[in-house]
């Protein structure tokens, strides 16, 4: 069924990157849209976070690893892109200010005085964005079809993610910057979508490298950022786990359509 679909998308690894990247930027503003009816939707703020997580921890593995594995039958230059992933979004993630909405203000102290909390929050947005947008764009210069359900899974994951984005902004600026900085989050991973499918198909023999650097930008994000804050309180431990393996199962049962 997903190669169907694979196939009737554009067969330049760019266009069809370009069109998964506004599917993907379509479902993270559909998923905004919520904020614009107030605080109650925050009760499903850790389902949201935590079905991403599932998704994430998945792909990361099934679109990125294992194909990065059975392209080059090589331990030690899938393991280093992996690492070369972890290593990037960390110093990122070190060196650019933001702040989250429950772990709070994270990179040089001087950041915090320069910015708004507004950006700050917008910068934690882009940072967890590089790699899912990363993950499009890899996994389709690697294989249409195999682009085609990444980009499903990341766009479904991405309705309730776009919530979680828009919510903490609508908290500090309002519903419509709410709303507006969701829409820009679902673009920042069109952006990243294309560029990865252009870069790696342009020098193609570094295509392996790039599907485990994403692969592991995924993991970093997932352990370091997701999982801590939606394990922040033991009341939505079973919310939280629940959301989890629906994304978990949902990439599993999208790969198997393969």
């Amino acid at each position: 069924m997903l190669r169907e679909v694979g196939l009737a998308l554009p067969g330049d690894p760019v266009l069809a990157s370009l069109a998964m990247g506004l599917f993907v930027a379509f479902t993270t503003s559909l998923g905004a849209v919520p904020v614009l009816f107030g605080k109650k939707a925050w009760r499903h703020f850790t389902l949201a976070l935590s079905f991403s997580a599932g998704v994430m921890l998945v792909s990361s593995f099934t679109s990125l690893i294992l194909p990065a594995l059975e392209a080059t039958r090589s331990f030690a230059l899938v393991s280093s892109g992996i690492l070369l992933g972890v290593l990037a979004i960390m110093a990122v993630d070190r060196l650019v200010p933001h702040e989250h909405l429950l772990k709070g203000y994270e990179g040089p102290p001087e950041g915090r005085r320069l910015l708004k909390k507004s950006w700050l929050i917008a910068l934690a947005v882009i940072i967890h964005n590089i790699p899912e947008g990363l993950a499009v764009g890899t996994s389709i210069a690697y294989s249409v079809p195999l682009g085609v359900a990444t980009g499903l899974a990341i766009g479904l994951q991405d309705i309730p993610e776009g919530f979680a984005v828009a919510f903490p902004m609508a908290q500090v600026a309002g519903p419509r910057k709410g709303l507006a900085y969701g829409v820009l989050s679902g673009l920042s991973e069109t952006l990243m979508a294309v560029l990865g499918a252009y870069f790696f198909t342009v020098f193609s023999a570094l295509l392996p490298i790039g599907m485990s650097f994403s692969g592991g930008a995924m993991l970093y994000v997932t352990v370091k950022e997701v999982v801590p804050e939606i394990y922040r309180e033991q009341s939505g431990e079973y919310a939280a786990t629940a959301g989890f393996l629906l994304g978990f199962l949902l990439m599993l049962f999208l790969d198997s359509m393969l």
